[in-house]
């Protein structure tokens, strides 16, 4: 039997999976904000290399209070937000739900975990270009996969339903051992997040230029080395490869860091790099490359009014 899934931030990640377990026939429940009003006129539009689709008549809410408790929360907003979850998740957790952050840097869950000791937690790891620009549009340009990493759910079968929905909604989902899952994430994230925003462009010229795809690599390997010392497996130069190759033949992408820049709101800059960054340098293993990006970015944040 399908879970009920709450998505909590339905932009171009949680407007996407969302859309597409309600398209599965799984019972979701969308929170919104500036376009609650276009999407009860209009629906939620899926503009997909996948094929698109329209939700004429989704469960949206404009008051998290509205909404009904769920089996499964998807937390999708930006990091910078999650001061906000403490007043929102009480209403949409039951007793035995699974709040999946799926958000990107690294210590989410053991932030969340403190305010909230008892509560089943996983991280989701986006591996998809899609992105919203536009009131009830979500702009999904290429892959979309998404694994998961159980923190503190010990409900397994909770957790295993939770992937078989994803699944079964036409999306590639796969169990990974939670670090790794995070740490993974971050090989891609810390370098192109970061470079896009510096230099002002796309993941497509990044890897054109011979300079910044030597630097790109090395800021890769420096995640990996990182991983190595906190004893995380799988998280190898073979993946930097591998992500290089993938970054190649993708659609050119502006990140999601790249967009809370241009559009002047604020950057993720706290889990995607200070984070990391210190727990790094704790182990004995510093990152001077991207410790220099994440200085470039916090100025960068300062003179665009982003702090």
């Amino acid at each position: 039997m399908p879970l009920s899934f709450a998505v909590i931030g339905t932009g171009a990640i949680g407007g996407f999976y969302g859309a597409r377990l309600a398209k599965a026939g799984a019972d979701v429940h969308f929170l919104l904000h500036r376009d609650y009003d276009f999407v009860v006129r209009n629906g939620l539009q899926v503009d997909s290399c996948d094929g698109s689709f329209r939700l004429c008549q989704p469960h949206v809410y404009r008051d998290v209070a509205d909404m009904p408790p769920c089996d499964v929360v998807l937390v999708c907003l930006k990091s910078v937000n999650n001061h906000l979850l403490p007043a929102l998740l009480p209403h949409v957790v039951h007793e035995h739900s699974l709040v999946v952050l799926i958000q990107n840097g690294i210590g989410l869950e053991e932030d969340l975990q403190k305010q909230f000791p008892g509560l089943f937690l996983a991280a989701g790891l986006a591996f998809i270009c899609s992105s919203k620009t536009e009131p009830g549009r979500i702009s999904h340009q290429c892959y979309g996969s998404i694994n998961f990493g159980n923190y503190s759910c010990t409900d397994q079968r909770l957790f295993q339903r939770t992937v078989e929905n994803f699944q079964q909604a036409g999306i590639t989902a796969h169990e990974v051992e939670y670090h790794e899952a995070r740490w993974k994430k971050a090989v891609w994230n810390m370098p192109f997040n970061g470079m896009t925003v510096a230099l002002n462009t796309q993941t497509d010229k990044l890897l054109a230029h011979p300079a910044t795809l030597q630097l790109i690599y090395e800021q890769m390997m420096e995640v990996v080395a990182a991983a190595k010392c906190l004893g995380v497996n799988g998280v190898d130069e073979a993946f930097v490869h591998q992500m290089i190759e993938t970054t190649k033949v993708m659609t050119p992408y502006s990140p999601s860091m790249k967009l809370d820049y241009d559009f002047h709101r604020p950057m993720e800059i706290d889990y995607l790099y200070t984070r990391p960054i210190s727990i790094a340098e704790k182990a004995g293993c510093p990152m001077p490359k991207l410790a220099m990006l994440e200085a470039e970015l916090r100025f960068m944040a300062s003179e665009n009014n982003q702090l």
